[in-house]
């Protein structure tokens, strides 16, 4: 049986852990506090195990993967599917729901025409920008049965789960942990943090908030995190420039066109990452006005950053988990 934290002898002293790999074009990190005595080794093995099967699963770069080979399938066909993907698909759709389809797992054949996907298109300096689609919704294209753990679609549709799939990869290096036994841990995937526990001395963990500069990286403030998730969606990391316009990689399911509005970043708190990762996509789709009426309703923990003229004004929304 494996011990936790709470559990060990006064003599067995916690030590640092910090472990790390590469998954999703990223890394993944993982700072923990454990006895002497756990084989760090398997660990990593464990972790490393466990984002490589959220990637073989849901990646759109990979044509083998669980997710390109439901987007390949003819319509009204069933197609069985793995149960951590059938787990993001319910997730996404029911987001999807309730955000009034701001968050949208349909747009992959957008993001693929604007340069985003595994197409890898890229623009001449003299090209025109790409006129708006019409993606079809996933939640009218899709049938799940999640009893059955199967998907088909009901009409073309091809899905993109990178507003969700790198949250569900931090969740699942969080139940890694969980299963041996540590109480205390922080792991991410760039941006996208999972914490459990505290520091020894019962410091919270710190977390870093980046400032929504293009093209370098410069920190805005820091949260303390307490068994709680955050993730940050903004127009600032990825983006491509079309003539004189510069295009974010998040697309508007609304408009057919890469989003548009005042909202250059938005941090969301919510008990697990992958809740976080596509609630931070929705808040940004649906602006200043009404992402944050619809925080609030939800009691969403966000905080909204607004390009403002030259500068950036900050708006908090303090859900359940600040109050």
């Amino acid at each position: 049986m494996v011990k936790t934290s709470s559990e060990l002898p006064a003599s067995e002293a916690l030590q640092r852990y910090s472990l790390n790999g590469k998954t999703m074009g990223t890394r993944y990190t993982a700072l923990f506090y454990a006895p002497a005595s756990i084989d760090a080794a398997a660990i990593q093995a464990e972790l490393q195990a466990a984002v490589d099967e959220v990637d073989r699963q849901m990646s759109t770069w990979k044509p083998d993967s669980d997710l390109c080979r439901l987007n390949a399938a003819p319509e009204d066909t069933w197609v069985t599917v793995p149960r951590a993907l059938m787990e993001v698909l319910d997730t996404g759709l029911a987001v999807g729901r309730e955000s009034n389809g701001a968050f949208d797992m349909g747009v992959g054949a957008l993001v693929d025409t604007w340069g985003f996907g595994p197409s890898a298109r890229s623009f001449a300096p003299h090209d025109p920008a790409p006129g708006p689609q019409t993606p079809a919704p996933a939640g009218a294209a899709l049938d799940v049965d999640t009893g059955l753990r199967r998907v088909r679609k009901r009409r073309p549709v091809k899905l993109d789960l990178s507003g969700i799939a790198k949250g569900y990869g931090v969740d699942a290096l969080a139940r890694c942990l969980d299963r041996r036994g540590i109480a205390d841990y922080l792991v991410g995937i760039d941006g996208e943090m999972r914490a459990r526990g505290a520091k020894p001395a019962g410091e919270a963990w710190a977390v870093a908030i980046e400032q929504p500069v293009f093209g370098r990286r410069e920190v805005a403030g820091v949260i303390e995190l307490r068994d709680a998730a955050i993730a940050t969606s903004g127009d600032y990391r990825h983006w491509v420039d079309v003539g004189a316009k510069r295009y974010a990689h998040t697309m508007d399911p609304r408009t057919g066109l890469p989003l548009s509005n005042t909202v250059a970043a938005v941090t969301v708190l919510t008990p697990t990452c992958m809740l976080a990762d596509a609630w931070a996509t929705a808040l940004l789709v649906l602006g200043e006005r009404d992402g944050i009426a619809l925080a609030r309703d939800k009691g969403i923990d966000a905080l909204f950053v607004l390009r403002d003229g030259a500068g950036l004004r900050e708006i908090l929304v303090p859900g359940t988990l600040l109050q």
